[in-house]
């Protein structure tokens, strides 16, 4: 079976583009690492072509962004006062998300963008033709993972859906998200690549100063799990505020099995569920105990959440944002909320199954794992769910 060969892939890419400078004397190493990891996932020749084509992708987006950076001043550009979604998967946080997005006075992270970062898009006449070429990927993706728009209807969207932050760096090799590798069969990597939260930071950063680079100023709304990396994040964004949404952890470790039994059906058929569930539930023990021990949990640039109370009442959960983070809540924003909340059911391309049996049936005591959150679910108010 032929390897790919990462130093052949960085000098292909430098001779695609005429580029040289990966803004980043690491990344060359990193990428070997990325490259090691595939070389070991048993594919066959078509797989093994899909996975050069997404990383030569990779490496181009990344040596044209940066040199945008030096072709336009980019690095002027200030973000004020960002509003930041996190929490655990499955918690509501895309929801929230979509919902702050609709408001005419914000502006997210769209697919199109993210995927085909260089030019800047304030930079290219309308129609963009990176708007298309997204779309036609989505339908790809939805195309090949179906089940994945249960959990996830919001992929209906197409190009212009609302990537998370940490598909900003994918081209900086830290991890393996479906979004970039829907394309190669082999599981999403997640873990296991090296990290660097205050580099990725400055990659996010640099994606968001790029995409508001000559259009009318909006405040950001972002979305993506910063609770790990809080740190970096408000380093980066010292004005942001960030509304943190709790869910029930076994709960979020159920669903979060499922979902990922979703999408990787459609990439490499049926996953091992009992190893997919001791995997997040080992990430959610992990999480919560980075929450439980991090004093930047209490930093008064945190909204805290049930997620019970967001579904309740959505509006007036993010009403309530809008107060602490001091931003007009405009009455447009409100009538288009309300409308996107009508018109997008969240069932709309069927029902997402899940329940806690997941868990059970890969070993765990149900009753024993909610002794053992009782404490975060006391700090947060967080009750136990049945399903």
């Amino acid at each position: 079976m032929a390897v790919l060969n990462a130093q052949q892939l960085l000098a292909q890419a430098q001779q695609i583009t005429g580029l040289h400078d990966w803004a980043d004397d690491g990344l060359p190493e990193r990428f070997a690492l990325a490259v090691a990891h595939i070389n070991t996932v048993a594919m066959d020749a078509a797989g093994r072509a899909a996975a050069a084509d997404t990383l030569l992708w990779l490496l181009t987006d990344r040596l044209r962004f940066f040199e945008d950076r030096k072709r336009f001043p980019l690095a002027d550009e200030a973000i004020d006062r960002p509003m930041f979604v996190s929490g655990e998967p499955r918690s509501g946080t895309t929801l929230m998300h979509a919902l702050l997005a609709v408001d005419p006075g914000a502006r997210a992270l769209r697919f199109w963008e993210v995927m085909h970062p260089s030019p800047p898009p304030g930079t290219v006449e309308a129609p963009d033709p990176r708007i298309a070429a997204a779309d036609a990927e989505w339908r790809e993706i939805n195309a090949k993972m179906p089940r994945w728009l249960h959990c996830q209807p919001y992929n209906d969207m197409l190009g212009n859906g609302l990537p998370e932050d940490e598909r900003t760096w994918a081209f900086d090799f830290r991890v393996m998200t479906p979004t970039a590798w829907w394309r190669v069969p082999m599981q999403t990597l997640s873990f296991g690549l090296p990290t660097d939260p205050p580099a990725q930071y400055r990659i996010h950063k640099a994606m968001v100063q790029a995409l508001q680079y000559r259009r009318p100023p909006r405040h950001w709304v972002l979305k993506g799990f910063h609770t790990a990396r809080l740190d970096a994040c408000f380093d980066a964004y010292p004005d942001a505020s960030l509304v943190w949404l709790h869910r029930d952890p076994v709960m979020v470790a159920a669903s979060s099995t499922m979902m990922m039994a979703d999408i990787m059906d459609g990439i490499v058929g049926r996953i091992d569920l009992v190893k997919e569930a001791r995997a997040h539930l080992e990430r959610v023990r992990w999480s919560i105990g980075q929450t439980m021990a991090d004093p930047l949990a209490n930093d008064p640039r945190i909204h805290h959440v049930r997620y019970r109370d967001f579904v309740a009442d959505p509006i007036g959960v993010i009403r309530d944002y809008y107060a602490f983070a001091d931003r007009p809540f405009t009455p447009a924003a409100e009538a288009a909320m309300r409308r996107y909340l009508a018109e997008n059911k969240g069932d709309r391309h069927g029902t997402f199954h899940y329940s806690t049996q997941v868990l059970v049936d890969a070993g765990y005591d149900i009753d024993a794992l909610n002794a053992e959150f009782a404490p975060f679910r006391e700090r947060f108010g967080v009750e136990i769910e049945r399903r």
